[in-house]
Order: C-alpha cells, then structure tokens, then sequence
C-alpha cells in the first residue's frame, strides 16, 4: 500500500472573537479603558484524514464550516492548536489568487514577482510567459496595468500563474467557479492533465458535479469536524440533501410579511 503524501492527525483550530460587539463612537472610546471580553470560536475539531499519491479528494461544506482554515493548515499558512499535518511532498496551494499583486505593475512584471514567490526561476518564467497570458486570454493586455483589470480577468491571470508553479500535490480552491465556459473548460482540460501526470490533488468546491467528476474520493465538513469520508457521488449526495434540508435563511421574516 502506497504510504501517504499528507496525514492530518487531531488537527484543532480556533480564534478568539470580540464578545460584545460595538456599535458607537462611544462605546469604542471607553472600550480602551475597560478589558475586552473574548469567546473562543471553534473552527476545526479534531479533524483527521490521509492523502495518497495520486488521488484527487474532494472537500466539501458549506460557508463557515472550517475549509478554508483547514486548507491552510494543511499547506502550512496556519498553525493549528493542536494536532500536527505529516508533509510527504511539495504543495501548491491555489488559494485566494491575486493576494501580492501590485496593482501599479502591468502583467508581464506581476507574473514574474508572483511566479517567484510561487518557487518559479526567472529563465522558467520568461519561458512560460506566453503560454501563461495565452491561458488567461490576456495576451492583448499584458502591459495594461493589473488595477485597471476586471475581479475575473485578475483570477485568470492568477490561476494561469499558480499552474505553472505545481508541485506533487495541488490544493485548488473553486476553480471551476472562476471566469467564462471557455476559461473553465480549460481549467478541466488543465486538470485533467495533472491528473494523468501523476499529481495529488485536493480540490474544495460547492459543485457537487465537479466533485463527483473530478474526484475518486470526499470529505464532508460540518461544524468544523469531518462527518464523511466516501467515494465521491456519495459524498456529493449527502452534501445536497444536507443543503436542501436546511430551511432557508429568509423563510421566517416572509412568513410575517403582509
């Protein structure tokens, strides 16, 4: 049996958060001379799983159950309370593409700052420059300064970026969610290639297709604590009859309306 590329063992995290929450100028100014009261919030408990080599798992949950903390706990921007993470290879992360962007610089000098950040060499990066702005269709503006460009033409550029820097194990977070049909179609052309090369993947994604086509295996989050760990359809099964149980938000304010 093939020995494990990530282990996440007991793995707990939580933040401190303000108790009383301030509404006035007032109350702020006197704040500074009393202690601030804080309530621990719970964002992962005891949360543990393996990675194989080669296996693409899926992360699944809804808004505010832990993903993205675990997400960085696993790639090493988090520390958690406790439990440890066992890393057997390199990691790419790709999450919350376009953080470091220098909006005063065009395209061309942010792939080469990001892509160095990202491990690339500069030879690498002069290299790939032109399959990089080819894959973000962006060839047309690629002396345009990156504060002049749209929230999606931003990802794609970001994304394009992140794909050349792969390592054994990629981390993706909603990358099929991002740009038109056509940029996400080569996203899963993308994908699937690094799939065929031997990469181990963790995609997160609320797209229970994209889960059930794109991974062999899933975890459910919930509440901070791993509920499932199940071939993929399944996974994706319980995740929408979880969503379509949940009453919705704005069902109890109509119900008065009139």
């Amino acid at each position: 049996m093939s020995r494990a590329l990530l282990e996440v063992r007991g793995v707990s995290k939580a933040f401190s958060l303000p108790s009383v929450r301030r509404n006035t100028v007032r109350e702020h100014v006197f704040a500074g001379f009393r202690p601030r009261a804080h309530q621990r919030h719970v964002v992962l408990d005891d949360v543990s799983f393996d990675v194989k080599p080669g296996e693409a798992v899926g992360l699944m949950g809804s808004n505010g159950c832990g993903k993205s903390t675990l997400l960085k706990i696993v790639s090493g921007i988090f520390v958690p309370d406790s439990g440890h993470v066992v890393r057997r290879a390199g990691i790419t992360p790709i999450l919350e593409l376009g953080v470091g962007w220098n909006g005063e610089l065009d395209a061309v000098d942010n792939v080469h700052l990001i892509g160095s950040l990202m491990g690339l060499s500069l030879p690498e990066l002069r290299n790939s420059l032109d399959e990089i702005l080819a894959f973000a269709e962006l060839e047309a503006f690629a002396n345009l300064k990156v504060k002049h460009y749209s929230s999606g033409m931003a990802a794609r550029l970001a994304y394009a970026v992140a794909f050349q820097a792969v390592r054994e194990v990629l981390i993706l977070d909603e990358i099929f969610a991002v740009g038109d049909a056509g940029f996400r179609r080569r996203c899963e052309e993308r994908y699937q290639q690094l799939r065929a090369d031997g990469h181990t993947i963790i995609l997160v994604s609320h797209d229970p297709r994209a889960v059930r086509t794109f991974c062999d295996r899933a975890l459910l989050l919930e509440h901070g604590r791993i509920t499932m760990d199940a071939p993929s359809h399944q996974v994706s099964e319980a995740y929408l009859t979880r969503l379509h149980a949940r009453p919705p938000v704005d069902a109890a304010p109509l119900a008065h309306v009139g």
